[in-house]
């Protein structure tokens, strides 16, 4: 059965499941983990999963930061912990970006270099036919006629 998504694609799934949150990488990202054969895209499952960890403990803390706040009543404690809440949406939106940006040039390059790969073998087995069929050309050529052939470059030469 032919697959509708190639690995790239699901790997590229993977990171927006961990972008989109822990639930729904859990549900992804588990599957990937628990029944794919392919490695590869267990791995990637597995590095999702550590930077969805990294991202939710860093929000964690600053949740328990805000809350702090609240006892505190300061303002410019609050304007802090909003810019912190803002600069982590936007190394996370850039994180899963690059990766997702990397996943899909990576495969686009595999496909290009293996395409690459595919046409230098066509041209080397073509070369390998045009050589055996010249070899068997030459082998078929009757003597007295390589022999005629031989005088009439002699008589040329000689003139």
């Amino acid at each position: 059965m032919k697959e509708i998504w190639s690995n790239s694609w699901k790997k590229v799934l993977i990171w927006v499941c961990g972008y989109v949150g822990i639930l729904a990488f859990a549900v992804a990202g588990g599957y990937v983990i628990v029944k794919s054969e392919d490695e590869e895209l267990r791995r990637t499952a597995k590095q999702c999963f550590i930077v969805t960890l990294i991202f939710l403990a860093i929000d964690a803390l600053v949740s328990v930061l805000t809350n702090i706040n609240v006892f505190a009543s300061s303002i410019g404690y609050l304007t802090f912990l909003n810019w912190v809440d803002f600069l982590l949406l936007i190394a996370k939106i850039a994180v899963y970006a690059v990766v997702i940006v990397m996943t899909l040039v990576g495969a686009k390059m595999e496909t290009t270099v293996r395409a690459a790969v595919e046409e230098e073998h066509k041209k080397s087995e073509l070369a390998k036919k045009a050589e055996a069929e010249k070899k068997s050309e030459e082998q078929k050529k009757p003597a007295g006629r390589a022999d005629a052939e031989n005088k009439a470059g002699a008589e040329k030469r000689s003139e």
